[in-house]
Parts: structure tokens; C-alpha cells; sequence
């Protein structure tokens, strides 16, 4: 199951836990991307001859493999873009800010990453909205009963990612969307770190927007996705205007712009990138996604219940059902800790992980993030719980 082999970073000599920040790319998305480079590079939807029509059919075979890994209803329902950042931006600028309204109320969580804070903050600043936060329980979750208690007649939209960077909760995004609809609000969830590690399937869901990027699913850097029901994204107002997005344009007033989902995609895109994402896809789906749900549950628990024997060790998400396991060690700078684990080659995130308001639930202002992937194993868990085991070690050597 693990798949090693295909993976040329783990070659080297590093214990690789830093999955939630970027994934490692198999060796046939590198392959893939290079294949483009060397051999068909042309620009795609611009070109009247064979390599530029190549292009066309691998950068729409990429469309159509999200499509289905997603189970969007229509190709007019994915939009390319520079990754979950963009497309969160894009929903907020492009979208809410033509409908609401002074005093309309926006729901988000104090454990959300900076890309789903900042735009709602934004649009709150300009055009008068409220931002309020749903409380989370003593495990740092999201439920439903809070959910229902934070809804108010002013409330427009909800945005939540489905499981989150540091706390590493599953939120119930299928139950949420049920309420929201019953009550007129939009929602939009953050699928940067669910769409890898577990099946994602948007007419269940029911969400009405979902963002995510490929290079944390085993993709290139700078590619992303835009979901959204085709009927809102037909009323998304472009924030990029110019090449390959219009139809024609004569003067100020006659500007007419091509349909879903070419109409967003404005300007050459990163072809190689939206290439290499949809090889990835095909790895994830050959792999498995309950196989890799269940692979990563089980790395999770091993790891815990090894580190809940260190006394030193405060683990600050003990319950959650992802890869994520976030902690401290006792009196030590989480910086200090992660430089000590670099002279053993291991890779792990130390900081605020871009929740900067999560201080707000835990008191904690730094930390020390562990996130896994399928491809790693249970001796690297078991070296790196070693390094931690002693703390006068750590002390020692952390500078």
C-alpha cells in the first residue's frame, strides 16, 4: 500500500511529515509535466496545428478526471486556477460581493487558514458585513449543534474548510449544507487539505463552492480548482479579463465573454502544471481513497499513542480523524524543536501553520505540525518518536 518506489524524494535520506504544507509528486506526474515540455509545448486554445491540439486534449483530459474524481455534473463546473487561494478570492470578489449587503452575516471558525479568513475579512471591510466565528467544542471540532446555535436570520454564508491545517478535525460538510440550504445561506468549503486524503464528491455534498489545490494531492505547485454549481459560477463576475476568456470586443460596450469554464480561465494557463494534476488524480484514484483514508487513520493513531507516553509531549488536537497531530514539547520554542529535528533529516512545520486567530480557542500561539501522507511508514514514526524522547537532548541540540 505504501508505494514508496514511485516517489523520487523518499530516495533520499529524509523522514518527509510535512504533507499539509505541499505532498511529494510521484514519478509520473514529474514524468508527465516533462513529456509536455519536451515534446508538445505549445499553448493550449490558441493553436490551428497538431502539437497545439495535443495540448487542447491533455489539458481538457485533466478537466475531465477532476470532474469525475469530484463528481461534478458538468466540465463547466471546474475552473483551473493558481490553487485554493485564488479560487477562495475569486468566490469572495467575484461572487458575494455583488449580493451582499450592509449587516449581512458571514460564519467561519477560528481555526480556518489565513486563505479562507482574509477574503471574508476583506469583503466585511468593504461592504459592511459581520463576521462572526462558530464556537468549536473541547476537542477544537466543529459541530453540528454549534453550527445550528451560530445561524442567524442575517446569516449569508458559511465558510469552513472540510477538515482543517492545524486541529486536523473532519468537519460534517454534508450535514451543514443540508442546514444552510433550509436557511437561504451559502456554503463554501476549503478542500485544500481533504480533497487528498479522503473521497470528495460534490453532488452528495451538496456544497455550493469547493476549492483545492494540486500540489498538496500529489500535484505541481501553482495549479487549483474552482467548484461551483454551474448556476453560480454562471453569475461569478471574472476578476481577470483578457486573452482566450472573450468572444469578441468592439468597444467599452460591447464585451462579450465565452462560456463556463473558459470564461474564468483568463490568459495562458499553467499548462504543464493542469497536465501534471490530472496524471495525479489518476495516482490517487489508482491508489485509492478509502485506502488511503484508512492508511493515514492508522499512521495517526500509531503515532499518537506513542507520543501520549512522553511526558514532555502536550499533543493540542488528541481527537481528530486525519493525518494531522499538532503538540508542543514542554518549555521549548516549537522553531527550537523542528531545527533539532532538521539535523536528523526530519521535515516537520513549526509556527501559527497560517491559522493566526486559532490563539484565540487554544491559547497556543505556536506549535509543531505533524501531517502524513500514505507513503510514509511506521519506522519513520518510530525514529522520530526516538528523537523526541529526550528532552535534555533536545535542549542540547536545538541551536
Amino acid at each position: 500500500m505504501v508505494f514508496r518506489e514511485d516517489f523520487p524524494m523518499l530516495n533520499k535520506d529524509i523522514i518527509y511529515f510535512d504533507n499539509s504544507a505541499t505532498s511529494l509528486k510521484p514519478k509520473k506526474v514529474i514524468d508527465k509535466m516533462v513529456d509536455y515540455y519536451e515534446n508538445y509545448g505549445a499553448n493550449a486554445h490558441r493553436g490551428d496545428y497538431d502539437i497545439s491540439y495535443k495540448v487542447d486534449i491533455e489539458y481538457e483530459n485533466a478537466r475531465d478526471e477532476i470532474v469525475e474524481f469530484i463528481n461534478a455534473k458538468s466540465k463547466e463546473e471546474v475552473i483551473f486556477t493558481s490553487g485554493a487561494t485564488e479560487s477562495l478570492n475569486m468566490i469572495a470578489q467575484g461572487f458575494f460581493a455583488n449580493i451582499v449587503e450592509a449587516g449581512d452575516e458571514i460564519l467561519i471558525t477560528t481555526s480556518e487558514h489565513a486563505s479562507n479568513v482574509l477574503p471574508w475579512f476583506r469583503l466585511a471591510n468593504d461592504y459592511g458585513c459581520v463576521i462572526n466565528f462558530i464556537p468549536l467544542d473541547e476537542n477544537l471540532h466543529v459541530t453540528m449543534e454549534n453550527v445550528k446555535k451560530s445561524i442567524t436570520p442575517k446569516t449569508k454564508i458559511i465558510a469552513l474548510a472540510q477538515i482543517t491545517n492545524v486541529v486536523g478535525d473532519v468537519r460534517p460538510i454534508k450535514e451543514i449544507a443540508k442546514l444552510a440550504h433550509e436557511n437561504n445561506i451559502f456554503l463554501v468549503v476549503d478542500g485544500a487539505q481533504s480533497a487528498a486524503h479522503m473521497k470528495v464528491d460534490m453532488q452528495d455534498l451538496d456544497v455550493d463552492f469547493f476549492v483545492f489545490s494540486a500540489h498538496k494531492m500529489l500535484g505541481p505547485t501553482g495549479v487549483g480548482v474552482l467548484y461551483g454549481k454551474k448556476e453560480l459560477l454562471e453569475n461569478l463576475e471574472p476578476i481577470n479579463l483578457g486573452g482566450g476568456m472573450n468572444e469578441s470586443f468592439d468597444n467599452p460596450k460591447e464585451i462579450y465573454l465565452k462560456d463556463l469554464p473558459t470564461r474564468l480561465e483568463a490568459g495562458t494557463p499553467n499548462i504543464a502544471g493542469v497536465i501534471g494534476f490530472g496524471e495525479a488524480i489518476k495516482y490517487l484514484k489508482n491508489v485509492g481513497m478509502e485506502q488511503i483514508s484508512e492508511r493515514e487513520r492508522h499512521l495517526r493513531e500509531y503515532l499518537v499513542e506513542k507520543l501520549v507516553r512522553i511526558p514532555h509531549i502536550d499533543i493540542i488536537n488528541l481527537e481528530a480523524d486525519s493525518g494531522i497531530v499538532t503538540f508542543n514539547v514542554d518549555g521549548i520554542f516549537s522553531q527550537d524543536v523542528a531545527y533539532y529535528l532538521n539535523k536528523y533529516n526530519v521535515c516537520v512545520r513549526a509556527g501559527n501553520h497560517c491559522a493566526k486567530i486559532l490563539k484565540n480557542s487554544t491559547g497556543v500561539t505556536n506549535s509543531i505540525r505533524v501531517s502524513l501522507s500514505f507513503y510514509n511508514t511506521e519506522s519513520e514514526i518510530d525514529e522520530f518518536v526516538e528523537l523526541l524522547k529526550n528532552k535534555e537532548k533536545i535542549m542540547e541540540e536545538m541551536i
